[in-house]
């Protein structure tokens, strides 16, 4: 099986599940058992899902300021989360590769297989969110026409980057790409290098 036929089914079932109670307070739905990779795909997505649906709420014009910054602080930590989770999939593709003989004339991807699947997750919701769109019963049929044009642009390109992070997949199996993973290292999380936060503690 190839690796996006295994992480777009979970990613697909995460925003059926969150869907169910559409709230974004409600609790992790996640099946599968701590520590396999399906359990980090999902967790990837829901996070993802969330913050979606975050997004929607803070874009609201009449918005309390007080509730607004809570949730622009909420949606930081989102970030924070989603970044730690996309680089613990890729210290699970690193476990999974250390052991291949890179050729010597192996190149490098622009980026690790994990940012390409987080990719991949956020274009499910994409997908997701169109598609809704196309069936709005409210909906006037020139909106339901343009939003399946965009629909159609999803789909293609959700098979283009399927295709890419398989044969990405292959490339370093057969030792003909390496990866490398870099930490984000964030610095305006980090009380020792945001100079606002490291200034109050003078």
């Amino acid at each position: 099986m190839r690796f996006t036929e295994l992480a777009y089914p979970i990613f697909e079932q995460s925003i059926k599940d969150y869907h169910v109670d559409d709230n974004i307070d409600q609790p992790v739905k996640n099946p599968y058992e701590v520590g396999c990779i399906e359990h980090d795909l999902y967790m990837k997505n829901w996070i993802d899902t969330v913050q979606w649906h975050l997004e929607d709420i803070i874009r609201d014009p009449e918005i309390d300021p007080v509730a607004a910054l809570a949730l622009k602080r909420r949606i930081d930590k989102s970030n924070q989360d989603r970044t730690d989770l996309v680089e613990r999939i890729d210290s699970w593709f690193w476990t999974k590769y250390k052991d291949v003989t890179v050729k010597a004339d192996a190149t490098i991807n622009t980026e690790s297989p994990a940012w390409a699947v987080d990719r991949l997750s956020i274009l499910a919701l994409k997908i997701y969110h169109m598609k809704e769109q196309v069936e709005r019963e409210d909906a006037s049929a020139e909106h339901k026409a343009t939003c399946q044009k965009k629909l159609d642009v999803l789909l293609e390109q959700r098979k283009d980057l399927s295709t890419a992070i398989d044969e990405l997949m292959e490339d370093i199996e057969a030792g003909r790409k390496y990866m490398k993973v870099y930490r984000q290292m964030k610095m305006y999380n980090d009380v020792e290098t945001n100079p606002v936060l490291y200034k109050k503690k003078e």
